[in-house]
């Protein structure tokens, strides 16, 4: 292994990383010229970020919606008091950070929620995506999307003291649908809300996933991973990742067999019930909140979580906070920046993006919360 000073100054920030042999100067390079799209930017994927761009990927999209609250602080790592205080997204908030981490990683943050109708445009030219997110609708968006791509893709999900991981090889190993063929009900399984979480959980899944993707991205012993008409041989068997922080239990479950031999809607079938739209719930309570997301007029007004497969308002019409402001009533104390205007209304707290999409915190009920959109917001 040649020295700190002999390496490409490139390389020499990862001198300890390429010391372990599975990844190499080779593996290395491959990270380097690797892009990467992560879809939510809260416990897991802060933690992601964070790993992803000290390891050296070379390009790293982070997509995220949400604004950052005091109760992140305390799992959610890239973030602080400064944050708030600025009133960033958690977006751009993580992008200012990363960029004084690593300044070699190009890096694009995005304020916006995930769609069916925008998640190609998100995606585009990614290698590799990485699951963020809190909440399973969107999950299965990505796995449709994936699988219809051909694009690999690591799921990982955390809550309380357990977790999950799941990495996916289009076409080779279970996808999300091959384990789970439908998310549960709505109101049927635990939150953060409900059930709590400890950072150590998001931290221990996001390092795994952290480093499943590593492994996707140089190969670890596989061809390219794209593109798909590449010569490939016989993929490893598909692995789920199941741990207990509390307890100090991790397993390896080997679910290649939901791939083998059974009859997956997406991945076999081809049917993508969510990237259509079909399977799109039109409300939701944001995970940990009292509050309802809600999409202007022009996407169906509906309240969503994971979008309704239309794009919202384009750059070109963003809104003027300014404008909005000026018309809200006394004592709703409006605040705003280049990324979202706040302010209370009716003992609700509403945060307006320049897209049209807001957040209403107050209520978990749709009707409530697109009542107070139509009224202060009004398009």
């Amino acid at each position: 292994m040649p020295r700190d000073a002999d390496l490409d100054p490139e390389l020499a920030r990862y001198s300890r990383q390429l010391l372990f042999a599975p990844l190499g100067v080779a593996g290395q390079r491959r990270l380097r010229q690797a892009t990467v799209t992560l879809i939510g930017c809260g416990a897991l994927g802060s933690a992601l970020a964070n790993l992803l761009v000290r390891a050296g990927v070379g390009a790293l999209r982070i997509v995220d919606r949400d604004f950052i609250e005091l109760n992140n602080l305390q799992r959610q790592t890239l973030f602080d008091e400064h944050d708030i205080a600025q009133n960033l997204p958690k977006a751009e908030a993580a992008v200012r950070k990363l960029h004084k981490i690593n300044s070699a990683v190009e890096l694009e943050g995005l304020v916006s929620d995930v769609h069916a109708g925008n998640i190609a445009d998100l995606c585009r030219a990614a290698d590799l995506i990485l699951d963020g997110t809190d909440n399973l609708e969107t999950r299965y968006l990505i796995n449709d999307f994936a699988v219809r791509a051909d694009i690999p893709w690591v799921y990982g999900a955390c809550l309380a003291a357990s977790g999950l991981v799941l990495p996916v090889r289009p076409h080779q190993t279970p996808c999300l649908r091959c384990l789970w063929e439908n998310p549960p009900a709505p109101g049927t399984t635990p939150t953060c809300d409900t059930a709590g979480i400890l950072a150590a959980t998001a931290n221990i899944v996001a390092s795994l996933q952290a480093t499943e993707a590593m492994k996707l991205l140089i190969g670890s012993g596989q061809p390219p991973i794209r593109p798909a008409d590449a010569a490939r041989s016989a993929p490893t068997g598909g692995r789920l990742f199941t741990i207990d922080v509390w307890a100090g239990r991790m397993r390896t479950v080997n679910v290649q067999a939901a791939f083998d031999e059974g009859d997956c809607p997406c991945c076999r079938q081809g049917r993508y019930e969510f990237l259509s739209g079909a399977r799109t719930a039109t409300s939701t309570t944001l995970c940990g909140r009292d509050a309802v997301q809600i999409l202007p007029a022009d996407t169906g007004g509906t309240s969503v979580s994971g979008g309704t497969g239309v794009s919202p308002v384009a750059d070109a019409e963003k809104l003027s906070f300014k404008a909005i402001a000026d018309r809200l009533p006394p004592r709703s104390n409006p605040k705003w920046n280049e990324f979202m205007l706040k302010f209370t209304a009716e003992g609700f707290a509403v945060t307006l993006f320049p897209d049209g999409r807001a957040i209403i915190q107050g209520t978990s009920d749709p009707a409530i919360a697109r009542g107070v959109y139509a009224k202060y917001i009004g398009i």
